[in-house]
């Protein structure tokens, strides 16, 4: 299916820019369940397999359950909007790429949890449930509200994954784990900032109280991130 273009500079353009790794040239790397990367040794040499320091444990431990925390919510959201716009034929492709690329990186998250042996969130039903309600509650409101959705959801996890970038390569020395999990971090960045960009052009801001719809979502994915992060 052809993707949406953009025609202007976008959002998800100003936040790339935002972060520009001195340490690191990361390069772009999709992921799929069960799939390692098998270039990593050839591309990359020097890479030391040391074990991560407590300092950078306690950094990625709380990283990766927040994601994988994130990646449920987004899956249940995009569940809910399909479960209602799912019968429009020039909408539900659009729907159910994005979908699948959260699927995508909830898989590669869920790998990392085990990789790392990271708690995962004790509030997985709570995710689930509330992801499933504001895709679902959205879409009943129309389609421009259920892109208003995704463009707010989108800013604050292109926002957070762009943080985590940072503080990522502020720790890294060329560690393999530390690099493939920055690779895994702007994959999926990039992805969430397509969803944003798409969202959009779809008349995300023709929604009905766009900009108080906007606010609320946007508050309620940096409260869910503070607790996942914690929980």
């Amino acid at each position: 299916m052809p993707r949406i273009s953009t025609s202007s500079v976008s959002t998800r353009t100003l936040l790339k820019l935002a972060v520009a790794p001195t340490k690191l040239r990361i390069q772009q790397a999709h992921y799929t369940t069960g799939n390692k990367n098998d270039s990593n040794e050839a591309e990359a040499p020097n890479l030391s397999s040391r074990k991560l320091t407590q300092e950078e444990l306690e950094f990625i431990k709380p990283m990766i359950r927040v994601d994988q925390a994130g990646e449920i919510g987004a899956n249940f959201i995009y569940m809910g909007q399909i479960a209602v716009l799912g019968k429009d034929k020039n909408l539900r492709p659009i729907l159910q790429e994005m979908w699948d690329q959260e699927k995508v990186h909830l898989a590669r998250f869920d790998e990392l949890i085990a990789q790392h042996r990271v708690r995962p969130t004790l509030l997985r039903p709570l995710w689930e449930i509330a992801g499933f309600a504001v895709g679902a509650g959205t879409a009943l409101m129309g389609k421009e509200a259920a892109m208003a959705c995704t463009e707010a959801v989108e800013t604050v996890i292109g926002d957070h994954y762009n943080d985590q970038l940072r503080k990522l390569v502020q720790l890294n020395d060329q560690n393999k784990d530390l690099v493939d999990l920055s690779k895994t971090v702007q994959q999926f960045r990039d992805d969430e900032l397509e969803h944003h960009d798409i969202a959009v052009e779809m008349d995300a801001q023709k929604a009905p109280f766009h900009d108080v719809l906007s606010s609320v979502i946007k508050q309620g994915c940096k409260t869910a991130i503070w607790v996942a992060e914690r929980v």
